[in-house]
């Protein structure tokens, strides 16, 4: 609610009051989120229209941003409130799984494995990743470290402190190659969007182009031929062809970090940096806010604060506006992505 206030209350001063009063409501959850409901009727809403509860993880992150820009469209809706909240610290955890029927039924296959939750899967596919791509704890440590760096100057940040080698070597392994300073927060968080009419608020940032699919592969692993194979490797190719774009126009990417390794393979699938060239990108400093590849200038996942990949996003729209504590110079075009391993989405935000 603390999160829809802000976002609404923005969004009025913005568009002069046309946009003061959500007339549609979505959110994205896994069973651990504020109902939309519950949430219209704290925000002292007298009716509610349209409005949705998608079941879905980080995958939504980029994708809801469609669902509500097609209510606009169809002229279902004026002002969409888009939200995410989950009590990821002291509430329901991400990381372990119970044996069940029906939705995620395999997993009890997996599970006595050592699959006891995502972490340990992806750490399986970044082994792999690491040693096909020749990358090192070296690299993960420079993503993990330029995270930290970026989250310094982020008053929102979990993680407002510089980390050492040391003390990244110094960290508990979880699952080779992942030590906890590989995985991303867990957090009581919240973040909240509001979308309107382009009319209504000619100065604010653009939903311009976004896309949803993906195949087999790290999601799946017995039914994948290549583990390591993400998301972005399905939808990088149909996200530049819809927008009429190449990955040297993007200013700046926020990537879903919720595993160290995930930056690497998303830069390289993006065509932002060749497999080759990824190691000397790392280590230079390239992904810094005023680097050749900036990614994350708030600290993403990783050191801000983990609220499913929604979060990424506001930062997005901060770094269009000309706001962002590290601000990139003249940023004009954002990539946003939304991980679930082989399948996700991705978006591309403009400024008019």
């Amino acid at each position: 609610a603390e999160a829809a206030r802000a976002a609404l209350a923005e969004a009025a001063e913005a568009t002069g009051g046309a946009a003061a009063t959500p007339d549609a409501i979505l959110s994205y959850h896994l069973n651990d989120s504020a109902p939309v409901l519950y949430l219209a009727r704290e925000l002292g809403l007298a009716e509610i229209g349209w409005h949705n509860e998608i079941y879905g993880g980080g995958t939504q992150s980029a994708s809801i941003l469609a669902d509500a820009a097609m209510l606009i469209d169809a002229g279902l809706a004026r002002t969409v409130l888009v939200y995410r909240a989950l009590n990821g610290r002291s509430g329901k955890r991400m990381n372990a799984l119970g044996l069940k029927l029906g939705e995620g039924a395999e997993e009890q296959f997996t599970h006595p494995y050592g699959m006891a939750g995502p972490v340990h899967q992806f750490a399986l596919a970044g082994q792999r990743y690491l040693h096909d791509t020749g990358l090192t704890d070296r690299h993960l440590y420079a993503v993990v470290a330029q995270s930290r760096a970026h989250a310094v100057r982020n008053p929102r940040a979990l993680q407002r402190h510089r980390l050492a080698r040391a003390d990244y070597m110094n960290s508990p392994m979880v699952a080779s190659p992942l030590r906890r300073v590989d995985c991303c927060q867990e957090t009581d968080g919240a973040c909240a969007l509001v979308l309107t009419r382009a009319d209504l608020a000619p100065d604010a940032p653009r939903v311009h182009t976004v896309v949803r699919g993906g195949g087999p592969g790290a999601s799946a692993m017995d039914k994948a031929d290549d583990v390591t194979r993400l998301f972005s490797s399905h939808l990088a190719e149909p996200l530049y062809r819809a927008a009429g774009m190449k990955p040297e126009q993007i200013d700046v990417a926020l990537l879903y970090d919720a595993y160290s390794w995930l930056v690497p393979r998303q830069l390289e699938d993006f065509g932002f940096a060749a497999r080759p060239d990824l190691g000397v990108l790392l280590t230079a400093g390239e992904i810094a806010w005023n680097g050749r590849r900036p990614v994350n200038p708030h600290g993403g996942l990783l050191s801000e604060g983990y609220v499913h990949g929604l979060n990424n996003v506001a930062e997005a729209v901060r770094q269009l506006r000309g706001t962002g504590v590290n601000q990139v110079a003249d940023a004009s075009v954002a990539l946003c992505t939304g991980f679930g391993g082989s399948y996700g989405s991705a978006a591309i935000l403009t400024r008019p």
